[in-house]
């Protein structure tokens, strides 16, 4: 990574789970970088929740391709953001996630990501967290089946240039 990335914490899935949450983040950075290399027990979905929050204060536009063909969407008041997807079991599947002003306390949180499972799926998403402007302080990642063990999730903090 960059001279201005510095890890903030690091976890492995020991055994299996279905969520894994970074508390206590420090507001001493401008952005936050999560990056995840994440199996499956089953099909599904990794989700991101800031600061506990379960109301419909997420929104999503999405693009994807599969190789032959590009589809795209938007949802607006989810409970969550969409980290990642995978149909397999067998794929470990990287993402990387920028936070951008995750301290700020004026502003709505903004975050793009992209994700893919090899042969199968590439995936691009701009999201938004639009809960009355509040720093995050913990990000929960969820996923809809399990983690496999081996999972792993680095949360990174970007210090200003």
């Amino acid at each position: 990574m960059a001279k201005t990335y510095e890890p903030i914490a690091t976890y492995t899935i020991p055994s299996t789970t279905s969520s894994y949450t970074f508390s206590s983040i420090p507001s001493t950075y401008t952005d936050l970088v999560l990056v995840t290399s994440i199996q499956r027990t089953a099909s599904g979905n990794t989700r991101i929740r800031f600061n506990g929050d379960t109301a419909t204060n997420y929104s999503t536009t999405y693009i994807e391709g599969n190789g032959s063909a590009a589809s795209s969407s938007r949802s607006s008041n989810q409970t969550y953001l969409t980290l990642d997807y995978s149909n397999s079991t067998s794929n470990w599947v990287p993402s990387i996630a920028h936070i951008m002003n995750y301290a700020n306390t004026t502003t709505f949180k903004t975050v793009i990501n992209r994700t893919g499972d090899a042969g199968v799926v590439v995936l691009g998403y701009a999201q938004l967290w639009r809960k009355t402007p509040e720093a995050i302080n913990s990000i929960t990642l969820i996923s809809d089946t399990n983690f496999a063990t081996g999972s792993t999730f680095t949360l990174y903090g970007i210090k200003a240039a």
